[in-house]
């Protein structure tokens, strides 16, 4: 069950930005499980900008089978997000200034702060939880954010979607993250959330590139 406070609560993790560490495969959060997976999705730039779009407006996660409810942008206007560089120094994310855009179903589109519901079953395995957006990068060969658990009740930890358009025309899309199991049978047994995370993360690239699937 959601607390009534949710919207004045943090994330339920420590290790706030780690999913955009380069060593994260390698020095994980402690007592984390953690992903990184990649696809070229295509090439060119109107297939960048489509793949930036299902990002921004969500429809990675409802394309992925998962509902999306009470989204809100964040109450704080001068909220910017955290963003990490090379070295692990705190750094002022690359963002789109302008105001706020809005899905052809007057869904908000991703904001650094937002929080958001997402629940349902993507590839069989089970999302439960609230999520607060981390950050948001829109520039102009990469676009991406990352969303963290509020109250987690399955896995806690973080989720960074990027797509990026690369200098040889190629269309990469990534999902890198960490999930700390919360869930009995998580804790037990940990092939369970790698399992659950390659299965969701399947699920997002069906998403964002429904032909590559």
């Amino acid at each position: 069950m959601r607390r009534a406070t949710f919207r004045d609560q943090t994330v339920d993790y420590a290790a706030v930005g780690a999913s955009q560490a380069a060593d994260l495969l390698q020095y994980p959060p402690e007592k984390s499980v953690p992903a990184v997976d990649s696809w070229r999705i295509g090439s060119g730039e109107a297939r960048f900008r489509k793949a930036g779009d299902d990002l921004l407006a969500w429809r990675v996660i409802t394309g992925a089978g998962l509902e999306l409810t009470d989204v809100r942008p964040s109450a704080e206007p001068s909220y910017t997000g955290v963003s990490f560089d090379a070295d692990g120094t705190p750094q002022p994310p690359a963002s789109h200034e302008g105001d706020q855009r809005f899905t052809a179903d007057g869904v908000a589109y991703v904001s650094a702060g937002a929080t958001a519901h997402i629940m349902g079953r993507a590839r069989g395995r089970k999302a439960n939880g609230d999520y607060r957006v981390i950050f948001v990068t829109e520039d102009e060969r990469r676009v991406a954010f990352a969303i963290g658990t509020v109250d987690a009740t399955l896995v806690s930890g973080e989720i960074l979607f990027s797509v990026e358009w690369r200098d040889n025309d190629e269309v990469w899309f990534e999902v890198r993250s960490f999930d700390v199991p919360v869930r009995w049978s998580y804790r037990a047994f940990r092939r369970l959330v790698k399992r659950r995370r390659r299965l969701m993360n399947s699920a997002y690239l069906r998403a964002v590139s429904p032909l590559f699937a």
